[in-house]
């Protein structure tokens, strides 16, 4: 892959994120500044907006409701799905696979072979239920190169994974990396493009995006709307 190869697909990741990611977190930051959407828990977000900030008041009480709903695991469960189901078809469309559960085919910048990926978005993105799904695809695909005499070895066929480190994969990846190779972060990167730092400028890409969405602004809105709210509602059933 050359240079101009290179930053095309840079350009590409920069637009899927923030097509599917930043205007999604935007998007979903409204809703969850609307009182009635949120499922109060009557038992701690007192405790939580006293945390947070040492005090109850409405804006204490509202960033306390919000923060966890787009900072925390509902971003990276976001994240993760359109990684799943999106970025194959709008990053990496020139490596698609025709092969019924195989994601991407690459050759290898490292080894030279052709790759039958599965694409997978982190290292703590599959449970018990997906290991043999994996699997399967994979002897599938080995008995259909048996059928036609196609020479793919086990080594061919692999699990990709968008970002984190082997250390921290967890033990339904480490089921899988008994019978396949797993390519991860810096790793998966460097093998499908040739050039060893693209994972980092894939992620440097992907935070100058948060500086174009000014979430800060809308960050602070979102808390001044649902702390008006929580003002205008605190004797009302949400919180009983």
């Amino acid at each position: 892959m050359d240079n101009n190869t290179v930053v095309g697909l840079l350009d590409k990741a920069k637009s899927f994120f923030r097509k599917y990611i930043a205007e999604n977190h935007l998007s979903n930051l409204k809703k969850a500044a609307n009182l009635p959407e949120l499922n109060i828990n009557p038992f701690t977000y007192r405790y939580l907006a006293n945390f947070l900030t040492g005090n109850e008041s409405p804006e204490s009480i509202a960033k306390a409701l919000l923060y966890p709903r787009i900072l925390g695991t509902s971003f990276t469960t976001s994240f993760g799905t359109n990684i799943q189901n999106k970025f194959c078809a709008e990053v990496l469309d020139g490596y698609g696979s025709a092969i019924d559960g195989i994601d991407i085919e690459f050759v290898d910048q490292i080894d030279k072979r052709k790759k039958y990926c599965q694409l997978k978005a982190g290292p703590d993105t599959i449970n018990k239920g997906d290991v043999e799904p994996i699997k399967q695809h994979f002897k599938s695909l080995q008995n259909r190169a048996r059928t036609n005499n196609l020479q793919i070895l086990p080594g061919d066929m692999v699990v990709g994974i968008t970002y984190g480190k082997m250390k921290q994969l967890n033990a339904h990846y480490k089921k899988v990396s008994i019978d396949y190779n797993i390519h991860i972060g810096q790793d998966f990167w460097y093998r499908l493009t040739g050039f060893q730092n693209f994972y980092y400028d894939l992620i440097t890409a992907f935070g100058e995006i948060a500086c174009e969405t000014n979430g800060t602004i809308a960050l602070e809105e979102a808390v001044n709307k649902l702390a008006s709210e929580i003002a205008q509602n605190l004797n009302d059933s949400y919180w009983k």
